[in-house]
């Protein structure tokens, strides 16, 4: 089996981290959140404290659904190309007893 994760993401101990500008975008989103759901105003590092939380406690079962959704996705392509080559095949004549 081809290892296709990067380098950066040990296989065993998943550590989920965003760049810079996706963080930032994140914990606006759950500034927002707060906001208009809760009532509630919360500053950025609050926002990336929660953001760290959910990565850490919660993270790993979101990247596994991802890689079931993923996996049943090439699989259903996959039978979609055994099908296409099962039409394709040619039929092998019978030996002829003469």
């Amino acid at each position: 089996m081809v290892n296709c994760l990067p380098a950066e993401v040990p296989l065993g101990d998943l550590n989920i981290e965003f760049d810079r500008s996706r963080k930032d975008n994140i914990t606006h989103k759950i500034q927002q959140y707060f906001q208009q759901e809760l009532d509630q105003e919360i500053g950025q590092f609050e926002a990336e404290f929660l953001l760290d939380f959910f990565a850490l406690e919660i993270g790993a079962e979101f990247y596994n659904q991802g890689l079931a959704d993923a996996q049943t996705v090439l699989s259903a392509r996959l039978d979609d190309i055994q099908d296409a080559i099962s039409e394709i095949e040619k039929s092998v004549p019978s030996d002829q007893v003469r």
